[in-house]
């Protein structure tokens, strides 16, 4: 089985920058909803890239917008500039699909994002795409087996050089689940990824051994 990978999706610099000094999370998972909500700016993307990568980051994605194939393309070129670490997200859409076969024909490491089939997840194999991105939680808000289609999804995947990197989870138990169904990569807001490595027994326990030591004149 591939070794679980964890990314953060976010772009609040301090808390990004803290689990990447962490050594916690490969790299950093963009979209423009997530840069709105984080208050940057499209002009603050190239920044933030040299930032992250700075602190660590293997892998930064950030989205190509335009809603046609000509204009996904072209602002994708803008994205590939940034550097080698860089990968580019992409809609599941028909022109997205027909911007993402360009570009993995063009060497870019790419992602299709918001996939909600497994038919889309197959199509997605079949041109190249390093990585989907289904949403667990957006799934489950629409009434989907949001667990058993991503499962799906990486079964039929497998072997092709696609894998799932997993999105909009909402708790750890939510990517405990996943790996358990066979999916390799995960992003999540830093709340979940800090729900994943706190436990209270963990915290009491340390603090035992810490106190242990004081009376060992430490």
């Amino acid at each position: 089985m591939t070794a679980p990978r964890l990314y953060v999706d976010s772009a609040d610099v301090d808390r990004v920058g803290a689990l990447l000094a962490a050594g916690v999370v490969r790299g950093v998972t963009t979209n423009p909803t997530i840069l709105e909500r984080g208050g940057r700016t499209a002009a603050e993307i190239p920044s933030l890239y040299e930032r992250w990568v700075g602190e660590g980051a293997s892998e930064v994605f950030f989205q190509t917008w335009g809603g046609d194939a000509a204009s996904f393309l072209r602002n994708a070129e803008g994205i590939r500039g940034l550097g080698d670490r860089v990968a580019v997200k992409v809609p599941a859409t028909a022109a997205g699909f027909a911007a993402a076969s360009a570009l993995v024909r063009d060497g870019a490491t790419v992602l299709v994002t918001a996939v909600y089939s497994v038919a889309q997840a197959l199509a997605c194999a079949s041109i190249g795409v390093r990585y989907v991105a289904p949403y667990l939680g957006r799934m489950r808000d629409a009434g989907l087996d949001g667990a058993g289609i991503i499962a799906r999804m990486q079964a039929m995947c497998e072997g092709s050089g696609t894998d799932v990197l997993a999105a909009s989870l909402r708790s750890a138990d939510d990517i405990v689940a996943l790996r358990e169904a066979g999916v390799p990569y995960f992003t999540a807001a830093p709340d979940v990824l800090d729900e994943m490595l706190f436990h209270d027994v963990s915290d009491s326990s340390a603090a035992e051994f810490d106190a242990a030591m004081v009376r060992l004149g430490a």
